[in-house]
């Protein structure tokens, strides 16, 4: 095993221990000794005890940035379900409809949202005599075959002091791109995500739909710490996986306080509609990895529910951390002295002279500089390699935050300099260069296919004849088939109970 440098060549072995260490501080956080890999805390990706059973709820990952080919525009991309296996069916992945799914900007620093951007979505199915989502060969997304479809409305709220001063709809009923089925069922889906962009009110733009989860690490630290002699690392375990994505692009100027004040902080979260008809926030994301490795099991619940206003409550867990603590006890590297003020102005003010605002409260937000303009050729490890345009000024698709954030927490900020990181430097597909830039997702056909059209029928029987144009109605003959010998077995069953006049 290699690790990854900074630069892309060898970092040495340190690297694999602080893997280790930081797989430990995960574990100790989680106060679990084992998780299975569809199990484990990526992100946000089930990193809170509440959250982790109700996926359509959990907001995965949080990315802001000056957008590369519109530098007069920010985009947003906020993913929502974690580990979605593409073969997932037969109900694949809908967006939950008793759900408020919201983007937050703090636009002048005082931990309050100042502008609410919600997406509400309603599900349709057109034949419920079926169990099947697509019917057909899907070529657009109003295809009389997409049997299950979903839309979405976008309203704009404008804040002050928490209240409401206005209320925008932006977009009604618009679609949203279906899981990716598989290759029969949707043979041409950058057709389908392209129908999905939806072009809003001077120049902004809107997605909502399945891509490929952007982001990476290696997750076998579950397996007794990247299976017990530290060889399992380099691999991103997070590939295959699809996300629900939502991306919003808007011209900069609608999102910022002012041209002086080109700061704003972002934080999405997930409200949950309950059985009295109110709704109450189950999940929160603004900076990575926060909830995950930063609170202990004790403030997870706690964190996905509250506000950034409410932070204090939570400055001990940053200012104290626990994971260069775990870092030094079992690797013997010196933890940074406490407290870790420079912890509070990454994950809580903004680092002065970068995305810190002249005024404000100290809040955990994704915090972005507007007016540093793209870079064509982005660094990795964003700020921490001399790319201001990265994190943690925001967040790109393909900053390594789980690199740039161990170096940070192990002292990088404070003179303890490193080079550490965990081997898994770039998402394992690359991203799109245009709204809505994430990677398509991958297909639920993947995999090993039979080689012939022969072998396939010698598998199904002979039954299945004739082209492969009249296979679906032989397929569906033959399950109705079935479906009635069924019923023929049962009522032969129950006929003989009842003459045997006993149960069975």
């Amino acid at each position: 095993m290699t690790p990854i440098s900074r630069s892309g060549t060898g970092r040495g072995s340190v690297a694999t221990l602080i893997c280790g260490a930081l797989a430990a501080g995960t574990l100790a956080a989680a106060g679990v000794a084992t998780l299975a890999p569809g199990e484990a805390a990526a992100s946000s990706h089930r990193e809170a005890p509440l959250i982790s059973g109700t996926p359509q709820y959990d907001n995965t990952d949080l990315y802001a940035f000056v957008s590369p080919d519109h530098p007069d525009t920010t985009t947003i991309v906020a993913n929502w379900i974690p580990f979605e296996e593409p073969a997932g069916g037969p109900n694949f992945f809908p967006f939950a409809e008793d759900a408020q799914y919201d983007i937050h900007v703090d636009n002048d620093g005082d931990a309050q949202g100042d502008l609410l951007f919600r997406y509400t979505f309603k599900t349709r199915v057109k034949n419920k005599k079926t169990f099947l989502y697509n019917t057909g060969a899907v070529e657009s997304l109003d295809d009389p075959d997409l049997n299950v479809t979903q839309t979405y409305d976008l309203e704009l709220v404008k804040l002050k002091g928490r209240k409401e001063v206005h209320r925008t709809k932006l977009a009604d009923d618009v679609p949203v791109a279906p899981s990716n089925v598989g290759k029969a069922s949707m043979p041409d889906y950058r057709k389908l995500r392209d129908q999905a962009v939806y072009h809003l009110p001077n120049g902004a733009q809107s997605f909502a739909g399945q891509a490929d989860d952007p982001f990476f690490l290696d997750l076998r630290v579950f397996d007794l710490l990247y299976g017990g002699d530290l060889s399992e690392v380099g691999n991103d375990t997070l590939k295959g996986y699809n996300v629900n994505s939502i991306a919003l692009q808007v011209p900069t100027d609608l999102i910022t306080e002012s041209s002086h004040q080109p700061v704003v902080g972002i934080w999405s979260t997930t409200q949950r509609r309950n059985a009295q008809g109110y709704y109450t926030q189950v999940s929160r994301l603004g900076n990575p990895l926060v909830n995950e490795v930063v609170n202990p099991l004790k403030d997870k619940d706690k964190f996905n529910a509250s506000a950034p206003r409410d932070d204090a409550r939570f400055l001990k867990n940053v200012t104290n951390p626990e994971l260069p603590k775990l870092i030094e006890a079992i690797y013997k590297i010196k933890a940074p002295a406490e407290p870790r003020n420079d912890l509070v102005d990454v994950f809580l003010k903004g680092v002065k002279g970068l995305n810190q605002p002249p005024y404000g409260t100290p809040a955990e937000e994704l915090r972005l500089n507007t007016s540093i303009k793209p870079t064509m050729h982005p660094k990795r490890l964003g700020v921490l390699d001399g790319d201001n345009a990265g994190f943690p000024n925001g967040r790109r698709l393909t900053d390594d935050v789980v690199d740039a954030s161990l170096q940070v927490v192990e002292g990088e900020l404070v003179g303890s300099k490193n080079d550490l990181g965990d081997a898994v430097d770039k998402n394992d597909k690359d991203f799109e260069k245009s709204f809505p830039y994430v990677a398509l997702p991958t297909e639920g056909s993947r995999g090993a296919t039979a080689k012939t059209d022969a072998a396939v029928r010698s598998q199904l029987g002979d039954a299945l004849t004739g082209s492969s144009t009249s296979d679906t109605p032989l397929i569906a003959a033959s399950a109705g088939a079935g479906a009635a010998g069924i019923l023929l077995v049962g009522g032969g069953l129950l006929w003989w109970r009842r003459t045997r006049g006993r149960a069975y």
